[in-house]
């Protein structure tokens, strides 16, 4: 899909609308990625445990990753600004506790929001409010480029 600069960029106060129209992308998408709040503040999503298991039945520790990186990467760019985006450079995962069914639910709220780095802290929890995981996710903000293939 095209990169659009201009049509990523929020506009708009209401960024669940903005991450809805973005997209997920498709490998959040595959793992049931699923949207539940995203303001300037925090952002909220979760996924399935079915269908992102290891072989014994745990939600797989690189899940809680791709939901949590899916979500500090997308808050990254809603606060980056137009002509700007946010590309990872590091992240860390430290897992406490797994989940077996229902959902992991992942809330992303920011730690430094800068002109040229972002920091974001996600901690992901198994429906009974359980923290499972801890996740830091730094991204460099640079400048979009005006149109290119990602």
């Amino acid at each position: 899909m095209p990169y659009d600069a201009a049509a990523l960029s929020p506009g708009s106060p209401d960024g669940l609308e903005w991450a809805k129209r973005r997209g997920n992308g498709a490998l959040a998408d595959r793992m049931g990625f699923e949207w539940i709040e995203f303001t300037r503040e925090r952002a909220v999503a979760r996924m399935p445990v079915a269908g992102n298991t290891q072989p014994v039945g745990l939600f797989h520790g690189g899940a809680f990753v791709v939901l949590a990186e899916s979500l500090g990467s997308m808050h990254a760019n809603f606060t980056a600004g137009p002509g700007r985006l946010a590309v990872g450079v590091d992240v860390n995962a430290t897992h406490t506790r797994s989940a077996t069914e229902g959902y992991v639910t992942g809330v992303c709220t920011p730690i430094h929001l800068g002109r040229s780095l972002t920091v974001h802290e996600i901690v992901l929890s198994d429906d009974r409010g359980r923290r499972c995981s801890t996740v830091r996710i730094t991204n460099m903000i640079v400048d979009a480029p005006a149109r290119t293939e990602i």
